[in-house]
């Protein structure tokens, strides 16, 4: 029997509550306000990524590898990755010369607390703090050529080829006329690149995943992440700066293509849907019990904010 959509709901947000309380828990042991560290930077790491925050990258870390049978204590590790580069993307983009965004989870942004250029030091920091957690066996009993494995799929998510080249596609795009196919593009790669990395480093962390597996995840992730992607479109164009916690409208101010404003509200609406849709047919492909990652996707695209 189907449970009611709101008891359903109420299981997805719980799951999702449960794997942030830890990863806060382990990104405090790995950032942890200690008088050894280089204080103001330290405390600027702290700022960007200890407070608020979705934490569904991560999230779906956790529920990847545990879907497939890993131990949390193994996940710890690429969680706090994924949300260190997460965290550090997010400085980044707020800054004058990228997004100059003022607001981020509902305060100031990095920059604005902290000064541009200790802002951006801390987005470094947070940066290269990814790999060091991934490479240091204390994290994880994870072994060299898992650790190997999960430090490349993060490095190329994050670089010319991921994050970082979708960034500078989207950079360059500004104020320019896009196909919907461009505008793909340029997602699948600044938002879609990590969120894929994310499932697949909880798949590398069980290390139980064969290859088909591992294709089904990829097509699960690419259509999840391109969703998330149209509902931040969405909400951007709908939602107040008080509920989003940062500054709404902010695309429009910025001369940005976006879903919304290339294929007006409904139709973007429809879009996101579809994708969702797409993204759980992919995981009826897998033998394993799917419900984490059926949840997640279910928050990812049914969000507020």
């Amino acid at each position: 029997m189907n449970l009611p959509q709101t008891v359903h709901n109420q299981s997805n947000a719980f799951l999702l509550k449960r794997y942030q309380h830890r990863l806060l828990e382990q990104l405090e042991l790995r950032l942890p306000d200690s008088p050894t560290a280089v204080p103001t930077l330290r405390q600027a790491m702290r700022y960007a990524s200890l407070n608020g925050g979705k934490r569904l990258r991560a999230a779906l870390v956790y529920a990847t590898g545990e879907t497939f049978g890993a131990p949390l204590a193994d996940l710890d590790a690429p969680a706090c990755a994924v949300e260190c580069i997460h965290a550090y993307s997010l400085i980044h983009d707020d800054l004058p010369a990228m997004d100059d965004d003022d607001l981020r989870r509902g305060q100031p942004s990095c920059h604005q607390a902290y000064g541009e250029a200790i802002a951006i030091l801390a987005g470094d920091t947070l940066n290269t703090l990814a790999f060091e957690i991934l490479a240091d066996s204390k994290n994880t009993a994870c072994n060299g050529t898992q650790r190997c494995r999960m430090i490349h799929c993060l490095a190329v998510a994050s670089g010319e080829t991921g994050m970082a080249g979708g960034q500078t596609l989207d950079i360059l795009a500004t104020g320019t006329q896009l196909s919907l196919q461009q505008l793909q593009a340029m997602h699948r790669l600044k938002t879609g690149a990590l969120i894929q990395a994310s499932v697949q480093l909880g798949a590398l962390a069980a290390n139980t995943v064969n290859v088909q597996d591992l294709a089904i995840l990829g097509r699960f992730a690419s259509s999840i992440g391109l969703a998330f992607q149209v509902v931040d479109d969405i909400l951007d164009a709908t939602a107040s700066t008080a509920t989003l916690g940062k500054n709404s409208g902010s695309d429009s101010l910025h001369n940005k293509i976006t879903y919304v404003s290339l294929l007006g509200l409904q139709s973007a609406q429809q879009t996101a849907n579809e994708l969702y849709q797409f993204a759980l047919e992919y995981l009826d492909g897998l033998s394993d019990n799917t419900d984490r990652l059926s949840a997640l996707a279910n928050l990812m695209v049914h969000r507020s904010h």
